[in-house]
């Protein structure tokens, strides 16, 4: 819904701007671009009901012309992303095309023919426009020719102009159709080879019948995902009861999140699934999922509007059971906030509040602690260990924290698939970061004076993020930077990185402000994939270092962070979640930063994940590179670090003696 919500409002956006503005009217052709997005990613019912709501939404804003504009926009849609899904080729769409055309031209015809005030209308335009083509012509060419060549033009338009509207009319939509075709096919066809695991089941429950997702058996139940030579998940048995806190673990890859997907109602490859009723996914008293990412299930513009959004009338909860449920999760008196400015721990919390308004029997939560702070963590997890003993319902728990798995009823621990015995240890052994000894740190790098940040400070719902840190980097040392949810982490890496500049103070290094020399500070995203780009490892490490970043660069900055130099052309999309944290880091390094900013770094990554990062961290730093972390990790990262500093609601706490700031 989201995502055709997005799509068509941009389709409609390109439709008005292109109807309105005579230069601008090649944006018509572009409003096929998100559209065909929609019929390449989902089912063609989906294109139907993105067009129609922007076909009514472009005749309020641009009249007729806009709303046919949009018509044929997504008829030609679906040609293009139905054709690029099927692998069909230039024959099939230009075919198709000229179908659409013929219809499209067909229709003008006819209505043209039936309203006799349009048509003595267009026919007028038509005349002008030739005459006032053949005025620009005859600059350049006798006047006599132009004028014979336009009186013997306007009398065959005139008097066939239901010739010239069919023909027309095919002709431009076709050309349209192949236009597309031909710019979206290369995009369209890499975004049919993403995989879909961290994505929702499209299940479509049209069952009235009260939900019933447990109890729930699977027994020798597969899952293979499009394109793929193996299994993703099974054979796997696995019973899920109310009344029971399950917690799922494995290495990343093992088939956690495809087991989520399961359990909420997509439907398995092989084996079966007993229920006695249906799942309803999203339904009051079915399923609720919170999912890896929780920004992708974020929809209401406030907090106490996210947390009621698709909920019917009638089973809506009041607002002061609002406010309980947003107490119960960590944030008390958010409901007026704007959920933009929250971070990502914030955004975590409020979609656990969000699932537990629908009150669901089963509750499945992949990784809904990876952001969150110590004391935040400990508190979500006892809140989800003690509702099944609450209330009649299910909760499922994918996690790789072994404190989280020790609260749990029943472990169960996924390997390359399969369900295997689960021991402890295997998510409570130390990281190791080496013996060898780190470079002294040396003089100040890095220097925040006074500074503040304040979003939205000319706006009622202006935010505070941060007020007067004072703070020295030196080069060489790594600075673990710790602090609750909401206290300015994030925003305070931003600044570091030039990517924003401070509504108060100054941020400076070697004297110069850090938001005019942008990649002299590099930044690492909370979450890898967003900050890889391209298509494959090498070309992604080179469009990051710019045109002259080459082979031997890649090479160089693939073993700098341990990757087998093999891997430079493999797709990004097959990397786990190790790998595209270090390609990402890769691609920083390529561009020689002098200070390199990590924002949760080990956020949902295996325990082998966090030890080889760890020792990564370890390795940079022992070459002279200036780190800065912010991560909650603090006891897995007490091998890279030299000092710690902790903000407290954008304020930097007084340092003690130790070099920790409490």
């Amino acid at each position: 819904m989201a995502t055709g919500s997005v799509m068509t409002a941009l389709a409609v956006a390109f439709s008005v701007i292109g109807s309105l503005i005579p230069v601008a009217g090649a944006l018509q052709i572009v409003a096929i671009v998100p559209l065909a997005v929609v019929a390449q990613r989902h089912r063609i019912r989906a294109l139907a009901v993105a067009g129609t709501a922007g076909v009514l939404v472009s005749f309020v804003a641009g009249g007729f012309g806009t709303a046919l504009t949009m018509t044929v926009s997504t008829v030609l849609a679906g040609i293009v992303g139905v054709s690029v899904r099927r692998g069909r080729g230039f024959g099939s769409v230009l075919t198709l095309s000229l179908v659409a055309g013929a219809v499209v031209g067909g229709l003008s015809v006819l209505m043209l023919l039936l309203l006799s005030g349009l048509r003595e209308l267009f026919l007028a335009v038509l005349e002008n426009s030739i005459r006032g083509s053949a005025d620009i012509v005859g600059t350049f060419a006798p006047a006599e020719d132009v004028a014979t060549a336009v009186a013997d033009y306007v009398s065959f338009a005139l008097g066939y102009w239901w010739i010239l509207v069919f023909v027309s009319g095919m002709i431009s939509t076709a050309v349209s159709g192949v236009v597309a075709w031909w710019v979206l096919r290369a995009t369209l066809t890499r975004l049919g080879q993403l995989e879909t695991r961290g994505e929702l089941p499209d299940v479509v429950d049209i069952d009235t019948t009260a939900p019933q997702p447990v109890p729930v058996r699977l027994t020798g139940v597969t899952f293979r995902y499009r394109g793929a030579q193996d299994d993703a998940l099974g054979p796997l048995d696995l019973t899920v009861v109310p009344g029971r806190f399950v917690a799922v673990v494995g290495a990343n890859g093992s088939g956690k999140s495809t087991l989520a997907r399961i359990l909420v109602g997509a439907e398995p490859t092989g084996g079966q699934v007993e229920r006695y009723g249906r799942t309803g996914l999203g339904l009051v008293g079915g399923t609720a999922m919170i999912l890896q990412h929780p920004e992708a299930q974020i929809l209401g513009t406030r907090v106490a509007d996210d947390v009621v959004w698709g909920l019917p009338t009638s089973s809506r909860p009041t607002p002061e059971r609002v406010e309980e449920l947003l107490t119960e999760v960590g944030l008390a008196e958010y409901g007026l906030r704007d959920t933009g400015s929250l971070s990502g721990g914030e955004l975590q919390r409020l979609a656990v509040a969000a699932a537990l308004a629908r009150e669901p029997k089963l509750l499945v939560a992949d990784e809904a602690t990876a952001m969150i702070d110590p004391q935040g963590q400990r508190e979500l997890v006892e809140l989800l260990a003690a509702l099944p003993r609450r209330h009649a319902m299910a909760v499922v728990l994918i996690t790789h924290r072994a404190t989280e798995a020790a609260l749990a009823d029943d472990v169960v621990r996924l390997h390359r698939g399969r369900r295997v015995m689960h021991d402890p240890t295997w998510m409570s052994s130390a990281p190791f970061a080496g013996t060898a000894p780190f470079p002294a740190p040396g003089p100040p790098q890095l220097v925040l004076r006074g500074v503040g940040h304040v979003y939205n400070r000319r706006g009622p719902w202006a935010t505070r993020a941060l007020q007067n840190v004072d703070l020295t980097v030196h080069r060489g040392e790594g600075l673990l930077v710790i602090g609750g949810n909401g206290s300015g982490k994030s925003t305070l890496a931003w600044i570091m990185a030039g990517l924003t500049s401070p509504t108060e103070g100054t941020c400076e290094l070697a004297g110069k402000s850090t938001s005019s020399s942008i990649g002299t500070v590099a930044l690492s995203f909370q979450h890898a994939r967003l900050q890889l780009q391209r298509r494959t490892v090498s070309e992604d490490i080179e469009a990051a270092g710019g045109s002259d970043v080459g082979t031997i660069d890649v090479s160089r900055v693939l073993d700098q962070v341990g990757l087998d130099r093999r891997l430079a052309g493999a797709r990004i999309d097959e990397l786990s979640g190790g790998q595209m944290r270090r390609v990402a880091l890769a691609g920083l390094l390529v561009g020689k930063p002098e200070i390199l900013v990590l924002d949760e770094p080990l956020a949902g990554l295996d325990p082998p994940g966090r030890r080889e990062i760890t020792a990564l961290l370890a390795h940079l730093r022992r070459t002279g590179l200036t780190l800065v972390i912010i991560s909650h990790d603090v006891d897995t990262l007490a091998s890279v670090r030299s000092r710690t500093v902790t903000l407290d609601h954008g304020t930097l706490q007084v340092e003690s003696a130790a070099g920790v700031i409490r």
